[in-house]
């Protein structure tokens, strides 16, 4: 029986119409399914430089710069007050506020001194349109059921469009169907993180004051990190355009839970607790109701097999404090249709083996991210102090860039692990009081190493 696709597309969210574009690109006959209607809102507004090979690679980049999306120039973080610190390996900074700026380590495929925070509603369409473009063909407003894998030689969607109900058949299945992990929930693959369990509540203001809550002007757009004095919680601030600023509350499930359903004292009580930020906020007009992101975290028992892989979301979320989200997604398609390209032009099967690059690949990127994150969290507002020394500075824009796919692992991890794991095993350390609580494991043995590395 011949398939009506080579590859057939679970979302064309970021993930999705990337991995389209590619093999389109390469002559493979590809359907894209997407519940939604495009455009459509959506969280995660910031992009890392790692995106901007992925997007030069597949076409689409000048129409990204064509777009007016507001550019992206660096990072920072900023807390309710700063303290001299010191007493640690040479340690002697402040601790609580720091920035870079991209421009500071050059990063191999990536020609300019910035990335971009986007509309993901115009983004995301741009995306789509642009693999449609290149010749697959995108089915918006069809949501996928269920699929069949039962047959060794093509897989069969089960897709819903209206009332009705339609069979169409492909070689194989990209689930890129991002935080409703279509495939992973039919084949139970998904395996909730047993730490972080944060929620966001966020939305968008008009006529915020970035200048005010910077330390210099040039500074009013980077992306903010704002600690709040509440354990492992923090605000967002991300330009959207050049009035309007997308800001969130992340904290703990619990936190989220016990607020009930006053989503809004729950926001503007946490907001308060910076008081500064509070004022330039209220000065501020709110444009949309307030919207709640749960889920954050998880992870899948595998991210392929014979005739199906998972990309993006759907394969894997960690908590996005780094941006990492969009990063993840592309690349993440980028790696896994170099193994689909490769196996259709070898005329092999799509069977887990093809699978091997991309899946050795991913995991160890995801998990550098990962590790990154549960660092981060556990140093709280000690973190920007490794921004701000330059024995560290380079490595740690390295992973903030999103250039984790070379397959080494950071020094720096080595180094903050270390750090971090004599600050907590010393109650006396001057350090000791400022740690967060979220504590995901820093180490891991022999075994389990090799295990997690395939």
């Amino acid at each position: 029986m011949t398939p009506d696709f080579d590859v057939a597309i679970i979302g064309g969210g970021p993930a999705g119409s990337t991995a389209a574009s590619y093999l389109a690109q390469a002559g493979l006959s590809v359907a894209v399914f997407e519940s939604e209607l495009f455009p459509r809102a959506h969280v995660g507004e910031s992009l890392v430089p790692a995106t901007t090979p992925v997007l030069e690679e597949i076409g689409v980049l000048g129409k990204i710069d064509a777009a007016g999306f507001p550019k992206k120039y660096g990072a920072a973080w900023s807390a309710a007050g700063t303290h001299d610190i010191s007493g640690l390996n040479g340690f002697d900074h402040d601790f609580g506020a720091a920035d870079v700026m991209f421009v500071e380590r050059d990063q191999p495929g990536v020609d300019r001194d910035h990335t971009y925070h986007v509309d993901r509603a115009k983004f995301d369409l741009i995306l789509l349109k642009h693999a449609e473009e290149q010749g697959a063909k995108v089915f918006s407003g069809v949501r996928v059921l269920k699929v069949d894998l039962d047959d060794p030689e093509l897989v069969t969607v089960t897709c819903r469009l209206g009332g009705k109900q339609l069979d169409l058949t492909a070689r194989m299945v990209v689930d890129a169907s991002g935080r409703h992990t279509m495939l992973g929930k039919q084949l139970k693959l998904k395996v909730a993180d047993p730490v972080f369990k944060q929620y966001a509540l966020h939305t968008w203001f008009e006529g915020l004051d970035r200048q005010e809550l910077a330390p210099s002007p040039e500074k009013a757009d980077y992306i903010y990190v704002h600690f709040l004095p509440i354990k492992d919680t923090w605000v967002w601030q991300i330009p959207i355009t050049d009035t309007i600023t997308s800001v969130g509350v992340v904290t703990q499930k619990e936190r989220f839970a016990s607020a009930g359903s006053d989503r809004e004292s729950f926001f503007w009580d946490f907001v308060a607790s910076r008081p500064e930020l509070f004022d330039a906020m209220k000065q501020a007009k709110q444009l949309r109701p307030l919207k709640t992101e749960g889920d954050y975290s998880y992870a899948m028992r595998e991210i392929c097999g014979d005739r199906f892989v998972l990309i993006g979301d759907a394969a894997r979320f960690v908590d996005p404090i780094f941006s990492s989200g969009v990063s993840v997604a592309l690349n993440s398609a980028r790696l896994v249709c170099k193994d689909i390209i490769a196996a259709h032009k070898a005329g092999e099967t799509f069977s887990r083996p093809a699978f091997a690059n991309y899946e050795r690949k991913l995991k160890r990127a995801v998990s550098y991210w990962y590790e990154f994150i549960s660092i981060y969290y556990r140093l709280n507002v000690l973190f920007p102090i490794f921004v701000q020394d330059p024995r560290y500075r380079i490595d740690l824009l390295k992973m903030l860039q999103g250039d984790v796919y070379d397959e080494e692992e950071p020094e720096v991890l080595r180094t903050m692990r270390e750090i971090v794991t004599g600050v907590e095993n010393n109650p006396d350390h001057l350090w000791y009081p400022y740690l967060g609580t979220l504590r995901a494991p820093l180490a891991e043995s022999k075994a389990e190493r090799t295990q997690r590395r395939g």
